[in-house]
């Protein structure tokens, strides 16, 4: 497996299948790496795996710094999962100081007007700042192919509506959320829970999983909120919505995206799996 560093150094991986990360890798992210070599075809440029924490998308300069940057157990993750090379390049690599970068001209979700008032509200500036990374690796390491786990579910729905806006000619592939044993979902941010409050980060799964025992939308949301508050978590939001668009929906609808964001002690955490009503 190879290190790159500089951005000319990645012409030969031009066709690639890419996993954009973070770093700060987990059993989820090898998940996504191993669902990346499954795709590669004979002949093809191989699955690159980049780790960049990228400054554009923190409204929180504090969350910036903490973020954990763990770069050597990064690459032992990726090399056992199959990865032909990690791209770690510098800030000033990504965003050179003397270049014209294309911001990206496509950002909202299709089909909608307004925002969703979801992560979007909560972290304001956010998705800006994933799309224009998103775009400046694709234009950088020029893949066929880039994978998304399906746990930052309006991330995925955003990018997946600028690759289609700006013709960027990338294929966004859903790789389904990993979970813990205990069902809940494997995060960079877990490392930050205490003992206690990872016990009480389960009420986010289970709170997805009692949605699906209910028969409308709004009956599903009120019974996401009160198992969330039995655990004592800060629930941001737990509603059911279209899962393209993110909008709302209305009381007749008999299927959906349940999507929860609470704040378990210090940490933030955000969960969404798929809704059906009962019956459905």
């Amino acid at each position: 497996m190879q290190l790159i560093i500089d951005p000319a150094s990645l012409e030969p991986f031009a066709g690639c299948v890419f996993v954009p990360t973070m770093g700060a890798l987990h059993a989820g992210h090898g998940r996504l790496i191993e669902a990346a070599v499954a795709r590669r075809e004979p002949g093809r440029a191989g699955v690159v795996v980049s780790v960049f924490v990228n400054p554009t998308q923190f409204n929180d300069p504090k969350d910036l710094e903490r973020y954990p940057r763990t770069l050597d157990a990064d690459l032992r993750l990726c090399e056992a999962a199959g990865a032909s090379a990690v791209f770690a390049p510098t800030v000033e690599a990504v965003y050179p100081r003397d270049a014209r970068l294309s911001p990206p001209t496509a950002t909202a979700l299709p089909g909608v007007a307004t925002l969703p008032g979801l992560d979007d509200a909560h972290r304001r500036g956010h998705f800006a700042g994933v799309c224009q990374v998103v775009k400046r690796l694709f234009e950088l390491v020029r893949p066929r192919a880039a994978l998304f786990g399906e746990k930052d579910w309006q991330q995925l729905q955003v990018i997946a509506a600028m690759t289609r806006g700006d013709g960027l000619g990338v294929e966004i592939v859903p790789v389904p959320t990993v979970r813990e044993k205990d069902g809940l979902a494997m995060s960079s941010r877990n490392v930050f829970l205490t003992t206690e409050d990872r016990v009480r980060a389960r009420s986010l799964s289970e709170a997805l999983c009692a949605a699906n025992g209910e028969g409308t939308v709004r009956a599903a949301e009120e019974r996401m909120r009160s198992v969330l508050e039995a655990a004592r978590v800060a629930v941001e939001y737990a509603v059911v919505r279209d899962a393209e668009t993110l909008m709302p929906l209305g009381e007749t609808a008999q299927a959906g995206r349940a999507l929860i964001a609470a704040r378990v002690g210090s940490v933030r955490l955000i969960d969404n799996a798929g809704w059906r009503a009962k019956g459905a």
